[in-house]
C-alpha cells in the first residue's frame, strides 16, 4: 500500500475528524514535556543523591526525546492549528533547545516520507549498516553515550547562522536556571543527557522504526510500529511515536490520534499486513 492509497481505507467523516488539530492539546503536550523536565530537575535539586540524579537524568533524556517528537509534530503543522505557531513555537520552544532547526528538519523529513527506505531517504544512514555484528552495535552505542555522536553533529554546524538559534535558546535556559540559583543543573541535567542519552534514543528510534524493514514502497511494510509499555514511553517512545506505520500511512494525523488510526486499521483488516514488533 502506498501513502496515497490511505484515503481509501476510511470514510470522509473519519478522515475529517482524524486530521483535525487542537491548540489546547498542543499546548498541553508542550507543557507536559517541559513540566516533566522542570520537575525532574527540582527533584534532584531538593534531594541530591545518586538515585535522584539517575532518575532525573533518565527522565530528562526521555523528555528531550519528547521535545523532538513534538518538534516533529510541528514540522508536519500538526501541533497547533496555525502554521506560524507550528514554525515559531516549534523552533524556539522545541527545536532550538535541542540544537535543531525546525525549517531545516522539515525539508529533510519531507524527503524521508517521500523516499522511505529508498536511496534518496535522508535517514537511511541510521539503518544502512544493518544487519551488523554485536560488537559493531556496541561500538555505536558507546559513541552515543560517550558524547561522540553529539560532538560530530555540533561540528557539522560550523556557521554562526546555524548555531545562533540553539546558542540563544540554551543561553536563555542557562540564564533562567542561574536566576533561580541552580546554574549547575544546566550542565548536569540538561547538557549531559542531551549529548549522551538523547543521541542513543534517536538511534534506537531509527532502528526500531525502519531497521530491517521492507525496502519497497509499501508503507505498511517499510515502516515499523512497536509496542511500548510505561518505561518505553517514558524514556524512548514518548507521545505515541511508536505508532510509526500509522504516522507514515497518514502523516496528516496528529500524534495523539494515531491510536484511533490503529483501531480503524484493525477494523479494516489491513493491520494483519503491518510490520509490527512487540517492543
Amino acid at each position: 500500500m502506498k501513502v496515497g492509497d490511505a484515503g481509501t481505507l476510511f470514510s470522509l467523516d473519519e478522515l475529517t475528524e482524524l486530521r483535525r488539530t487542537s491548540n489546547a492539546r498542543g499546548v498541553r503536550l508542550v507543557l507536559h514535556a517541559w513540566g516533566t523536565i522542570v520537575a525532574a530537575m527540582a527533584l534532584y535539586a531538593a534531594w541530591p543523591s545518586l538515585l535522584t540524579f539517575a532518575v532525573a537524568f533518565l527522565v530528562i533524556g526521555g523528555r528531550q526525546m519528547g521535545l523532538a517528537v513534538l518538534m516533529h509534530e510541528a514540522s508536519h503543522w500538526l501541533l497547533f492549528q496555525r502554521q506560524g505557531a507550528n514554525t515559531r513555537l516549534g523552533q524556539w520552544v522545541l527545536a532550538y533547545p535541542l540544537g535543531v532547526d525546525v525549517a531545516e528538519y522539515r525539508r529533510t523529513h519531507q524527503r524521508h516520507h517521500r523516499w522511505t527506505q529508498q536511496a534518496d531517504d535522508p535517514d537511511l544512514h541510521l539503518i544502512a549498516a544493518l544487519p551488523m555484528t554485536r560488537g559493531r552495535l556496541v561500538a555505536l552505542l558507546l559513541q552515543d553515550v560517550c558524547g561522540w555522536t553529539a560532538l560530530r553533529a555540533i561540528a557539522r554546524r560550523r556557521s554562526w547562522r546555524r548555531l545562533r538559534g540553539p546558542v540563544i535558546s540554551n543561553a536563555a535556559l542557562f540564564g533562567v536556571l542561574t536566576l533561580a540559583g541552580f546554574w549547575w543543573l544546566y550542565p548536569l541535567l540538561w547538557l549531559l543527557p542531551l549529548v549522551t542519552w538523547y543521541p542513543l534514543a534517536v538511534r534506537l528510534r531509527g532502528v526500531s522504526e525502519h531497521g530491517m524493514a521492507s525496502v519497497d514502497d509499501d508503507v505498511l511494510r517499510n515502516t515499523r510500529s512497536t509496542g511500548a509499555g510505561r518505561l518505553a514511553r517514558a524514556f524512548v517512545a514518548p507521545y505515541w511515536v511508536n505508532y510509526h506505520v500509522e504516522h507514515h500511512l497518514m502523516a496528516f494525523v496528529p500524534c495523539w490520534k494515531l491510536t484511533a488510526v490503529r483501531q480503524l486499521l484493525l477494523r479494516s483488516g489491513d493491520a494483519a499486513r503491518m510490520e509490527l514488533a512487540p517492543s
